[in-house]
């Protein structure tokens, strides 16, 4: 168990690494126009009935794996855009504390959260009860990446070179893994714990030779700062799993389905519209993180929004067999205790 729930933390951990906030905008300038007043019945009937409606929404709390990013620019949408209004849900967005996403969701402090397939079956391995109800992406998006000049085109390549990671063992099992399906020598990998340096710090540092990162956030960041990099992405393997996911608990699904249903109508919305509009959508994201780069979030957005759907027939489709191979991965390693069931860790029900 301390095991498991160590690889969850820890992957929360790897998370963060696509999520580099940029300066804070300057606020607009006021408006110096009086408005009219309203009369003091006005006042009370407008009061009266934003309590009524307020009153009349139920109240659900969301919670992001890391600060706002691309990633999430669908839930930002749907707020934006009345959909969980529409559904009679007032929806708060919350970003996790030392707590995780899943140990939140399992305690009922949040009702849906952004998470992991990886971590979502380590819980499940655990008996934690919690259920991934959408994909938000259909192909996995982290790569390795390395500058252009340390030609590194395949895992064998890796051989000779210095991997920055989070010392964490599912890092240096990946990286195993895909070298001996590549004719490589793994032990000619020299590892190092890079902390919290930012991959492209240590890149410029020369401190290492290649990283895992996400190419839709620190990749597009370092196209804007003029950085060239190569990438060994995880297409057609098992490591084009589903990250990241959205998810509940058992509980929700079996006494508040309705619930459910609402939530994820707006979802689906909301995303469906970001996949349509990647300017729009990323001004959204500006307007409720304005903390956050514009030309960052704009290119982000634009390379980002044709993957929320892709391949798939709808937003948030998943699929068993997608599921079950990282599974079996996953135990043939000796991560998981157990094959967890991979149709009771995810369901279609919502998003189709």
């Amino acid at each position: 168990m301390k095991k498991v729930m160590a690889l969850i933390l820890a992957l929360a951990m790897l998370a963060a690494l696509g999520a580099c906030a940029g300066p804070q905008e300057e606020s607009e300038p006021q408006q110096t126009i009086a408005e009219p007043q309203q009369t003091t019945v006005e006042t009370q009937q407008t009061v009266a009935e934003t309590e009524k409606t307020e009153d009349e929404l139920q109240k659900v709390t969301f919670v992001l794996d890391w600060t706002p990013n691309t990633n999430h620019t669908g839930i930002y949408v749907a707020v934006e855009n009345g959909y969980f209004e529409e559904n009679g849900l007032d929806v708060e967005i919350i970003q996790p504390s030392d707590t995780g996403v899943i140990q939140l969701i399992a305690a009922d402090s949040a009702q849906f959260g952004i998470d992991f397939q990886e971590s979502t079956t380590f819980a499940r391995d655990a008996g934690i009860p919690v259920v991934s109800i959408a994909a938000i992406l259909q192909h996995n998006t982290s790569a390795f990446a390395a500058p252009a000049d340390k030609e590194i085109a395949s895992p064998k390549d890796f051989e000779d070179k210095t991997y920055g990671g989070w010392g964490m063992d599912m890092e240096t099992a990946t990286i195993q893994y895909m070298m001996e399906q590549d004719g490589g020598d793994f032990s000619k990998v020299n590892i190092v714990t890079m902390g919290d340096t930012d991959a492209l710090t240590a890149f410029d540092m020369n401190s290492i030779d290649f990283a895992w990162i996400y190419e839709g956030w620190q990749g597009i960041n370092a196209q804007l700062q003029g950085v060239e990099l190569s990438f060994v992405r995880f297409e057609d393997s098992v490591f084009d799993y589903y990250t990241p996911i959205i998810i509940t608990s058992e509980d929700m699904i079996s006494n508040n389905k309705e619930t459910v249903s609402k939530f994820m109508d707006a979802v689906v919305k909301g995303y469906t519209y970001a996949a349509e509009n990647p300017s729009k959508s990323a001004d959204i994201l500006l307007k409720h993180a304005p903390e956050l780069d514009s030309e960052l979030v704009h290119a982000s957005q634009e390379y980002l929004s044709p993957k929320y759907i892709d391949d798939a027939e709808s937003f948030g489709v998943q699929k068993q067999e997608v599921w079950d191979r990282y599974t079996q991965w996953l135990l043939d390693q000796g991560f998981l205790d157990t094959m967890v069931d991979s149709t009771q860790a995810f369901t279609n029900e919502f998003v189709q």
